[in-house]
């Protein structure tokens, strides 16, 4: 199999891959009522200081009104809270919640093993090859966001 059929294969098994063992171990785990996406919505919030719905909507490439849905059945799920802003009161800041704080730092632990696995026998060379070519794919990626 020539290197191009090979890599495709991979990245096609890695993406479905992914996808499937998030939903399995948030299943599984603590944080069984928390989606992949709804996962992805508290990540894009994180655990700084309250971010405004556009800045949210913007950083996972949806409209406001796709995360306001996503964010409506995060609320009721307690992970996430609301509040208008005091500078301009039509501007509505969200924050993750104490258990959507705990539910992002669990999802955190998935991906540190996740990228743990993938540098395990690797030596320094081969870890700057490696994050090389995966910026190249992000930069695809973000190429293909784009247009």
């Amino acid at each position: 199999m020539d290197i191009n059929a090979a890599l495709n294969e991979i990245l096609v098994k890695l993406f479905r891959n992914i996808g499937t063992i998030e939903e399995n171990t948030l299943k599984r785990g603590k944080y069984k009522n928390v989606t992949v996406n709804d996962m992805h919505v508290i990540e894009a919030i994180g655990t700084g200081e309250p971010k405004n719905m556009t800045a949210v909507a913007k950083s996972l490439s949806v409209t406001t009104g796709t995360l306001t849905i996503s964010v409506n059945s995060l609320v009721k799920k307690g992970l996430v809270e609301r509040v208008r802003s005091e500078e301009d009161r039509r501007v509505v800041l969200v924050s993750l919640s104490e258990s959507g704080k705990a539910a992002y730092e669990y999802h955190q632990k998935f991906h540190n093993e996740m990228v743990k696995a993938v540098l395990k026998n690797l030596d320094e060379d081969e870890k700057d090859v490696l994050a090389k070519a995966l910026s190249n794919l992000a930069d695809y990626f973000q190429r293909c966001l784009d247009k």
